[in-house]
């Protein structure tokens, strides 16, 4: 699974409509509305590499209200789920 992440500066104005397009997108995960330098961030999940710029060039960058993105290429998850299924051995706490 390739995930992607992508920084949406979006009309002021329209923010919420916008970010609701963008999460009805097939291969978008999840929106997210942010404080700071960008106005929204998606989450695009894709099987290969073609459909990034497929969800990202063909579909987000088209919603109306979309002025500008950004995208990051994640290379590896670091998250606690992650992690303790790497360093787990199967057993069973108490065992």
């Amino acid at each position: 699974m390739i995930t992607a992440i992508v920084m949406v500066d979006a009309a002021t104005d329209a923010i919420p409509e916008v970010a609701a397009a963008i999460a009805e997108l097939d291969g978008v995960s999840e929106v997210y509305s942010t404080a700071g330098e960008v106005d929204l961030v998606a989450i695009v999940r894709v099987r290969e590499f073609d459909q990034v710029a497929e969800v990202i060039a063909g579909r987000i960058n088209k919603v109306p209200g979309v002025l500008e993105t950004e995208t990051h290429i994640a290379f590896r998850a670091y998250s606690r789920h992650d992690l303790e299924a790497a360093f787990s051995l199967g057993l069973e706490s108490g065992a």
